[in-house]
């Protein structure tokens, strides 16, 4: 504050404020606030995530296993793993305890036999032709000697059954599995089986089912059905330090064993580790020889005399030592 000559206060002339810059949007088309991203933008986000850190792994991570989505996996594994204590573990167990054993694999025959097809097609997509024209007869069989699939006279016949899927004609397309991925409700899976079962349903008889309300009841006996199969297993899983990986490195181990057909490359455990060195050869051991010298003129063995003990023969003496004399007779004892 300032005093003027009359003594009134007066105010100090206050700055002259910058002129507002210039604007660089015409009127009526200012942006305000962040732009917006679709979700074409998150998709695409989320595939970048799991291509780029495909090459990135944990330490603890083994060898050959791509998991760059592990904490996200854990976490869905964890609401599968519960869901499962609540829901699907129980209902399997009642199930099984239940139903006589007869009638379970009855329904086991039936759903396998309704979606055999996808074996047939991708029997065909990999140039299996041989085990195409197997699998069509098995189908066959079982659909009308087998009552829709409920028996399975195919397999005493020799029809054996095969076990094919999309994700599976992938690979032997050349796709590797990409990233391992855990799928909520479905459980483990990875990025190139996670859409192949979609492709499958629509080689599942089931899925042409009407009313659409069946689909739904094959879908949640196959489902029953798979966990209940399943309970076997649930020992192993429990008893695994680490439950997660061990279900992972099982299914990724399972998976590659049905994409080469059981023709897996074993692993060569009997490497040396670098710079292990190596043993060194074993000493000859001192002392005596390993084989004893030939043996020298006979001699004949001691003479007992009439009542005496029958003398010991004489032990072979070590090379070198002197051989202690033979202990006297005894002298004959008096009748």
């Amino acid at each position: 504050m300032q005093r003027g000559l009359d003594g009134a206060a007066t105010r100090p002339p206050s700055s002259p404020s910058p002129p507002d810059r210039p604007s660089r949007h015409p009127a009526g088309l200012r942006r305000r606030g962040p732009p917006r991203r679709g979700p074409r933008a998150a998709a695409a986000a989320v595939l970048a995530l799991a291509f780029a850190a495909g090459g990135a792994r944990a330490a603890d991570t083994p060898r050959g296993v791509r998991d760059p989505l592990e904490r996200l996996n854990r976490a869905t594994y964890a609401f599968n793993d519960a869901l499962d204590r609540m829901l699907a573990k129980p209902a399997a167990r009642a199930y099984k305890a239940i139903v006589p054993r007869p009638a379970r694999e009855a329904v086991g025959n039936f759903l396998g036999n309704l979606d055999y097809p996808t074996t047939v097609l991708n029997d065909a997509l990999q140039g299996k032709l041989r085990a195409a024209g197997h699998d069509v007869a098995r189908f066959l069989v079982n659909s009308t000697v087998g009552i829709g699939g409920l028996l399975d006279p195919a397999t005493r016949w020799g029809l054996t059954a095969n076990d094919e899927d999309f994700g599976q004609t992938l690979g032997v397309w050349g796709l590797g599995p990409g990233p391992y991925l855990v799928l909520p409700f479905l459980g483990p899976s990875d990025l190139r089986d996670a859409p192949a079962r979609f492709v499958d349903r629509y080689t599942n008889v089931a899925h042409y089912a009407r009313p659409t309300t069946t689909q739904y009841y094959v879908l949640a006996a196959e489902l029953l059905d798979r966990r209940t199969a399943l309970l076997a297993a649930d020992a192993a899983v429990e008893a695994a330090f680490d439950p997660y990986t061990f279900v992972r490195n099982s299914y990724l181990q399972r998976r590659e064993y049905r994409v080469r057909d059981g023709n897996v490359p074993e692993e060569n455990f009997d490497d040396e580790l670098p710079g292990e060195p190596e043993a060194a050869p074993a000493a000859p051991a001192t002392g005596a020889p390993a084989t004893a010298p030939a043996a020298g003129p006979a001699t004949a063995p001691p003479v007992s005399m009439p009542g005496s003990a029958p003398a010991a023969a004489p032990a072979a003496a070590a090379p070198g030592v002197s051989a202690a004399p033979p202990p006297p007779a005894a002298s004959p004892q008096p009748r």
